[in-house]
C-alpha cells in the first residue's frame, strides 16, 4: 500500500504543446506497472482547453466543477456541468475544456497501452471551440 499525503504531489502548469489557455494539473494516481491506471484532477480557467487527442484505452472524465465543453471530432461541442461523467471511447480523436465565461475543473482518468496513455495532435482553434453548441 502507497498513500500520497494530501499536498505532497505538487500542481502544475499544463503544457502549451498540448493546451490552450491557462490549466492546471494535479496528479492523482500513476499506478505502477502492471497497473495502468493515470488519474488527475485538472483545472481549467475560461476559454481554456485541451488540443485534440486520443486515449488508446479511452478515457473516463467526471465533472467536479463549473462550465465545460467536450467533443469528438465530427460531433456536435457537449456542455458539460458538475456531476456528469464522460466516457470516450479508444481512440476517439476529441477535446475537453472550459467554457468562454466559467472555469471547469474536472478529474481524468485515463488507462496506458504499452506505457501510452495519450496521443496528442494539433491545437483546438478558436473557431472550432466557439461553435454552436449541439
Amino acid at each position: 500500500m502507497d498513500i500520497h499525503v494530501s499536498g505532497s504531489r505538487p500542481t502544475r502548469r499544463a503544457p502549451k504543446e498540448n493546451f490552450t489557455g491557462s490549466v492546471l494539473q494535479d496528479p492523482i494516481n500513476m499506478a505502477p506497472a502492471p497497473a495502468r491506471l493515470n488519474a488527475s484532477r485538472v483545472s481549467f480557467e475560461p476559454g481554456a482547453r485541451t488540443a485534440w487527442h486520443t486515449h488508446p484505452l479511452g478515457q473516463t472524465l467526471y465533472v467536479i466543477s463549473g462550465i465545460g465543453r467536450v467533443q469528438a471530432k465530427g460531433g456536435p461541442i457537449r456542455e458539460i456541468r458538475p456531476g456528469d461523467v464522460v466516457w470516450i471511447p479508444p481512440n476517439e480523436k476529441h477535446w475537453h475544456g472550459a467554457s468562454p465565461d466559467n472555469s471547469m475543473t474536472h478529474i481524468a482518468m485515463q488507462e496506458a497501452l504499452d506505457g501510452v496513455y495519450s496521443t496528442w495532435m494539433e491545437h483546438v482553434t478558436d473557431e472550432e471551440y466557439n461553435g454552436k453548441l449541439g
